[in-house]
């Protein structure tokens, strides 16, 4: 990409993960400070950002969660016609509503826990039996529509499970997974030189929670990374493969990240896929690059060179 094009940095947000959003575009401001690319830094939540977004040749989206990583802020940049960063309207909405991605990504040939979908209505109760009847316990429950673990929460018992839907999914979409005990790794995907790379698979280890949730995201002391996972071959070709399958089926473009449970017994699970990964550079993806030989600046300047500019796209 040319110096001369004019970045639009687009960070913050209003979603529950603003805070993710502008440690990302901070890293990626300094990144492009450094490689001399000019650009302006834009938040969504800003009354002029459609007029000040239009006059952009490019939108780097170092931004996530709802209203921007499912596909509302890409149909808006769409209809500007400002290309931008990451994938589609189509792709960035299926992969945030997780039932969706996952059922597509089952249907694609890859190894998925099962679920049962909830929305909010019908008795409590019987729900969590049913629950517990169809998928055993302990459970994990998830909103459809959320990233970086917002909102997970393991159930051991059926009458703390049936309180949680009596009081809190009111309002909201939610699912639920059986919750196995096992190794959390995250696989990313980029677009590069027109083809699709996968990076070394990363394992993180919670020190804080039972497993990788909300606070042990936020928190430095509450994992560590291995990178790469420190799996059998077996798993780690399986993670791999699954990872670009998810993207392909997905019909995502320029880079994701795709999140996988290794159970004790060695199988491996997808859970969902990140249209638009934090770009920190100590994240998960920045830290797979390093590892396999892609310097920071070089990570940016790939997914730049990525953005899609010709013709339409779902």
């Amino acid at each position: 990409m040319s110096a001369e094009r004019r970045i639009a940095l687009v960070t913050g947000g209003r979603s529950g993960e603003r805070d993710r959003s502008l440690i990302t575009g901070e890293a990626v401001r300094e990144s492009l400070v450094r490689q001399h690319l000019a650009h302006v830094v834009l938040d969504p939540t800003d009354k002029d950002f459609t007029d000040r977004v239009r006059e952009t040749d490019v939108a780097f989206l170092a931004i996530a969660g709802q209203w921007a990583e499912d596909g509302k802020l890409q149909g808006l940049l769409d209809s500007l016609s400002v290309p931008y960063t990451g994938s589609g309207v189509l792709a960035s909405a299926m992969a945030m509503h997780k039932p969706t991605a996952k059922t597509l990504v089952l249907a694609g040939g890859v190894t998925v826990l099962p679920h049962i979908p909830l929305r909010g209505h019908g008795d409590p109760l019987e729900a969590a039996q049913d629950c517990v009847a169809e998928l055993g316990l302990p459970v994990i429950l998830k909103p459809a529509s959320e990233g970086g673990s917002i909102g997970m929460r393991v159930f051991r018992d059926l009458n703390s499970l049936a309180t949680t839907l009596t009081h809190d999914t009111r309002g909201g979409e939610w699912f639920i997974e059986p919750f196995k005990e096992g190794t959390a790794v995250t696989c990313g995907v980029l677009e590069k030189d027109g083809a699709l790379m996968t990076l070394p698979p990363l394992e993180t280890v919670p020190t804080t929670a039972d497993f990788y949730d909300y606070k042990a995201k936020r928190n430095p002391a509450g994992h560590r990374y291995r990178c790469p996972a420190k799996l059998s071959d077996a798993a780690l070709a399986t993670i791999s493969h699954s990872a670009v399958r998810a993207h392909q089926v997905l019909n995502c473009a320029g880079y994701s990240r795709s999140d996988f449970l290794v159970s004790e017994a060695g199988d491996v699970y997808w859970l969902e896929l990140n249209t638009l990964p934090g770009l920190s550079p100590g994240g998960n993806l920045a830290t797979m690059a390093k590892a396999s030989g892609i310097s920071y600046d070089d990570l940016i300047r790939t997914v730049l060179a990525s953005v899609h500019t010709d013709g339409y796209r779902p």
